[in-house]
């Protein structure tokens, strides 16, 4: 079921991430499966869907297109992101057909990181459109036709999904952009993370009147550096004061302890304040369960 029947059914939808490796896959076993695939395992039946990134920070993987058919291939529903920066117009309307011929049925639209971020600084960048393009020419192809306009044999009927910032300063220009993406045919929203219940309670009333379910994004915290580096390196997010000291000199057992009893906290606050959590668990999956357990999340039927 998508996850925009979900939404209209009042379900409070859980989604996590994984990311593609570097390599091809041609696993004959579940004990010689590539780490993403376990990882999607671990939240299966957990969670009512995967992202799956696509070349996240520019860094070049396996395509998330092939990682979203092998979750499919799984038992496992995912959410196929898809950016901007490496395609232009032609090469994205190409691979949303081709998406929906493979039996996926979720797209999550972004412009993408800018390719100096990544393992390949010299590579060209596309960008031909934005991720508010992105999501117009998706609902077009769901109507039956291009972006010039010509008719299509079969038109894919998928949910379409897009990121917003409630960190952004100023917010309005986000609000601006949000709005944008909703005329363009988002019907799901996925934020990126957000650590202060304030914060995200004054976003959520600011867009309450859109009508457009939002999942709260949530980073899992692994360590006190990683705590350190969002809040002083990533502009708008905060992580809590505290939890780097308590983070610090931990086991890597006893470091997913802590993060569980303090992401529990935050998440406690703003389970009534959306509409669903996506966790982002940067190689942790395994934490996830016993989060939404310690958080009181909403078990998926």
């Amino acid at each position: 079921m998508k996850v925009t029947e979900l939404f209209s059914r009042k379900v409070f939808v859980l989604t996590s991430e994984v990311g593609p490796i570097k390599g091809c896959v041609r696993e004959t076993s579940t004990s010689d499966a590539p780490a993403f695939l376990k990882e999607a395992e671990l939240v299966k039946g957990v969670v009512h869907a995967v992202n799956v990134t696509d070349n996240q920070s520019a860094v070049m993987r396996l395509g998330s297109l092939a990682g979203s058919v092998k979750l499919k291939e799984k038992g496992i529903e995912p959410v196929y992101q898809l950016t901007c920066r490496d395609r232009n117009r032609i090469a994205l309307q190409s691979e949303l057909l081709s998406a929906y011929s493979l039996g996926i049925d979720h797209v999550l639209a972004l412009t993408g990181d800018f390719t100096t971020l990544g393992d390949h600084a010299g590579a060209k960048p596309v960008f031909d459109l934005d991720s508010v393009q992105l999501l117009k020419i998706a609902s077009e192809l769901k109507e039956g036709r291009d972006m010039e306009g010509n008719v299509l044999t079969q038109a894919p009927d998928f949910a379409v999904g897009a990121v917003v910032n409630p960190n952004f300063d100023p917010i309005d220009l986000q609000l601006i952009k949000m709005e944008k993406k909703i005329e363009a045919g988002a019907q799901f929203f996925q934020t990126q993370p957000v650590y202060e219940p304030a914060r995200f309670e004054a976003f959520v009333k600011r867009v309450e009147g859109f009508g457009v379910p939002i999942q709260m994004g949530f980073v899992l915290v692994k360590s006190s550096k990683m705590a350190r580096y969002m809040t002083e390196r990533i502009s708008g997010i905060r992580v809590p004061d505290g939890w780097a000291s308590e983070l610090e000199g931990l086991s890597p057992e006893r470091s997913k302890e802590k993060c569980v009893e303090m992401s529990a906290r935050v998440l406690k606050e703003v389970g009534s304040m959306c509409q669903g959590i996506h966790f982002m668990p940067m190689g942790w999956s395994d934490v996830v369960p016993r989060l939404i357990e310690a958080a009181g999340l909403p078990k998926i039927s």
